[in-house]
């Protein structure tokens, strides 16, 4: 055997480039990431001009950008500025806090399942906003705060019950599947004891439902995710820590317990804030993150690269929910049936993969 002479280069991985600016800034970019992150942006542009212009009053891509200049182009203002730039908006903001949301937990549970919508933590928001639009007058506050509520009390039990004997991540799925069968069941007798009326409304509502969303609803919304979204930003360090092991991140500095509770409250709130304004969304959460590793080709799943893959699946899914067909269906009908679609390409795809 004829050894190979060293070649002066150091293998970072796939996709992965170190960079060095003025000599003495450093590091590691994988620029599959950057790739990805930048083709989401791209596409969530390209999908909201497509949406701002489709629909039963067609406006003229030329005519967007003046009315978001501020020209006065008559009723086009109103369904541009009004009726359609919100949804646009909303859409790419809640696909993004899902997509950060579902790779937070996938990250403390250390599995692929780990996703707010499988766990059981949007049943328990769509548990407390049931409870305030059938029986409360549901206004936006007290959605708002019921489905906290509910998403927090969801993620204590199953927290509680799966790290009596240390967190496991399967324990912690298998037992947030059960909480979540138990919550779905809850809602149905909720449901059933409402006024017609107002079941209807809820069951509609809960599929995920973005139809009638306006600046009124935006607008806060977008900023406590916005605040959220930083304090995640701010744990994200820490939660790559975590993929390592706890005894690992014990050795590096790293508090296990609060750091953990810390995340858990962050992806609960982003869960909570998103199913409060258009109710449960499905499969943008456990999707996204997949998608994002398996562009970037990591280990781990960066928060940037969950919230630009979340953004763009979300805006993609609303668009055909409006457009695909005769009639606009819930977004939530979308994401169920391209989330069952991905997971049944994925599974199909892992089993063809030859084992090392």
């Amino acid at each position: 055997m004829t050894a190979t002479p060293p070649t002066g280069r150091v293998d970072f991985g796939a996709g992965r480039k170190p960079i060095r600016l003025r000599g003495w800034v450093s590091g590691i970019v994988n620029t599959r990431a950057v790739l990805l992150v930048l083709a989401s942006v791209v596409g969530c542009i390209l999908v909201t001009i497509a949406a701002i212009a489709l629909g039963d009053y067609p406006v003229p891509v030329t005519r967007i950008l003046p009315i978001l200049s501020g020209a006065d182009l008559g009723f086009a203002n109103t369904v541009v500025l009004q009726w359609r730039l919100p949804r646009a908006v909303a859409t790419v903001t809640f696909g993004a806090a899902l997509g950060i949301s579902g790779a937070i937990f996938q990250s403390v549970t250390r599995n692929a399942l780990g996703s707010p919508d499988v766990i059981g933590f949007n049943a328990g928001a769509f548990t407390g906003a049931i409870i305030s639009i059938g029986y409360l007058g549901g206004s936006q506050t007290t959605t708002t705060l019921l489905a906290l509520v509910g998403g927090a009390t969801a993620a204590f039990a199953v927290y509680a019950l799966a790290s009596r004997r240390g967190v496991s991540g399967t324990r912690f799925v298998i037992i947030g599947i059960a909480v979540s069968m138990a919550l779905i069941a809850f809602d149905s007798l909720l449901v059933l004891r409402m006024e017609q009326q107002v079941a209807t409304v809820a069951m509609t509502w809960g599929q995920g439902d973005l139809e009638n969303i306006r600046w009124q609803q935006v607008t806060p919304m977008c900023l406590i995710l916005a605040v959220v979204i930083v304090g995640a930003g701010a744990l994200g360090g820490r939660m790559r820590q975590l993929e390592l092991g706890d005894d690992a991140a014990s050795a590096t500095g790293v508090s296990v317990e609060p750091v953990r509770l810390a995340l858990i409250a962050v992806g609960v709130a982003l869960t909570a804030v998103v199913t409060s304004v258009c109710g449960p969304i499905a499969f943008i959460a456990l999707a996204a993150p997949h998608l994002a590793r398996l562009v970037a080709g990591s280990a781990g799943t960066s928060l940037t690269s969950a919230a630009a893959a979340g953004a763009l699946l979300l805006s993609s899914c609303d668009l055909a929910a409006q457009h695909l067909l005769t009639v606009q269906i819930p977004v939530g009908v979308v994401t169920v049936v391209a989330g069952g679609a991905y997971l049944l390409w994925l599974i199909t795809w892992k089993l063809r993969r030859p084992r090392g």
